[in-house]
């Protein structure tokens, strides 16, 4: 008669076995890949040129899936409720996996609980841009107007990271100004084109062909880290206002229970196509800087931003419910 410990090790043999035989034969279907934004913003523009790679490399479809609404809430709840097998993956930012969770008191998706974290995969710099022919030329004229009219310059952000850089900046300008909320990106840039707004904070992606093109001109980064596609841009320190730095953070995670290795499996090859000189010239074309983690560091850069923003999102007193 077999012992108990060796039926144990047994088990535990076969379970790992089946572990590998299932990382080996994913993907055998189609990948769908939800983004919580509508098409054209950041996370978008990055999870298309990966999906690409992906299916050239697998030789399996990639699929992307644009849910936007609810402050990425419904792309969200869609990927938390999925099987756990691989084939349903989330492209987040910083807001659906840290900010909610302090915005509302209750969420249909646990952030920490309900997700396994596969990669970190970009930083999309936050900028300040305003109309090229009427706007302020500078964050210094910005400023002096928005002290000179109190409640009466207002700016556009059409996500939560977008609307606490402008919180942030008024606190540390010491400026009063309105908020006036878009939907993503698209809605933002849609905001100055047609004159509704001063300025917009938003990432360099969605703004770069009315830069391009002299509609746009740019002020000021929000972070402290240089924009490769905009050289030579101030940050709003050097700009005399002093201690902010907002970029947004965009990363892949999968339902939580979605087998290590099958995690693995994705975050290497995702790993090994943000190196590829092509993938990193069109992203850091668009104001995408390429970043990769291990699963354990992007669940441990997520609980330390979670604190982070937890304790400003309490400072700046905002709650979206």
């Amino acid at each position: 008669m077999k012992s108990l410990a060796s039926i144990l090790a047994l088990a535990l043999l076969t379970a790992i076995g089946l572990g590998s035989a299932t990382a080996q034969t994913y993907p055998s279907k189609p990948i769908r890949i939800v983004v919580p934004f509508p098409a054209g913003g950041p996370a978008d523009v990055q999870v298309r040129i990966i999906g690409q790679k992906l299916t050239e490399s697998w030789r399996q479809p990639v699929l992307v899936d644009n849910r936007p609404g609810a402050n990425t809430i419904i792309g969200a709840e869609a990927v938390a409720k999925a099987a756990p097998d691989g084939y349903t993956l989330l492209m987040a930012i910083d807001s659906t996996l840290v900010m909610n969770q302090s915005l509302y008191s209750k969420l249909p998706y646990d952030p920490i609980k309900d997700f396994a974290p596969v990669t970190l995969t970009a930083w999309s710099p936050l900028i300040i841009a305003v109309d090229a022919a009427t706007g302020p030329k500078s964050v210094k004229d910005l400023v002096q107007d928005a002290k000179a009219n109190p409640g009466k310059v207002n700016f556009g952000a059409g996500t939560i990271t977008t609307q606490l850089g402008g919180e942030m900046l008024k606190r540390a300008a010491g400026i009063n100004m309105v908020y006036v909320p878009y939907k993503g990106s698209a809605g933002t840039v849609q905001g100055l084109l047609s004159g509704d707004v001063k300025f917009i904070i938003d990432g360099v992606t969605s703004s770069v062909p009315h830069i391009k093109s002299g509609k746009f001109r740019v002020i000021a980064t929000m972070g402290t880290r240089p924009i490769a596609a905009l050289p030579g841009l101030p940050t709003l320190a050097a700009e005399g206002v002093p201690g902010v730095d907002v970029a947004v953070w965009i990363g892949i995670v999968a339902p939580a229970g979605t087998p290590a290795d099958i995690i693995d499996k994705l975050q290497h090859e995702i790993a090994r196509i943000l190196i590829l000189p092509d993938v990193k010239e069109k992203l850091l074309s668009v104001g995408l800087d390429p970043a990769t983690s291990t699963p354990a560091e992007f669940a441990a850069f997520i609980r330390s931003e979670s604190e982070r923003w937890g304790k400003a999102i309490k400072e700046a007193g905002i709650r979206l419910d």
